[in-house]
């Protein structure tokens, strides 16, 4: 088994980065910049932060604002790396992350 990091990060579709979503530019750094190994973008149909106000699909709306949940992991030294850029992006409160064990392949070959 391999020690990774796994990290999940809360946002909103309307949310804005310099030239982008924000939620494009953090896949773009994700990807381009630090090569994470697996990276999945959630899309929520209801959800609320600090604020309390709610936000949820509703058919009447035109304006949709959808919780998003980016969540990666890797080996905890890229994941150093690319949370000091993130956290210059995102609320650090947005941020959650905690240690995990990868299964390697030797681990879970089955033979039939």
């Amino acid at each position: 088994m391999d020690d990774v990091m796994v990290v999940r990060i809360y946002l909103r579709e309307a949310e804005h980065g310099k030239r982008r979503t924000l939620m494009q530019e953090v896949l773009s750094l994700l990807h381009d910049q630090h090569r994470v190994e697996g990276v999945v973008v959630f899309r929520g149909i209801a959800g609320f932060g600090d604020s309390g106000e709610v936000h949820a699909t509703d058919l009447l709306r035109l304006n949709v604002d959808l919780p998003l949940a980016v969540e990666f992991f890797d080996k905890p030294a890229v994941v150093q790396a690319a949370l000091k850029v993130l956290e210059t992006m995102v609320p650090a409160k947005h941020i959650v992350c905690w240690h995990a064990q990868r299964r390697t392949g030797t681990d879970t070959a089955r033979k039939d």
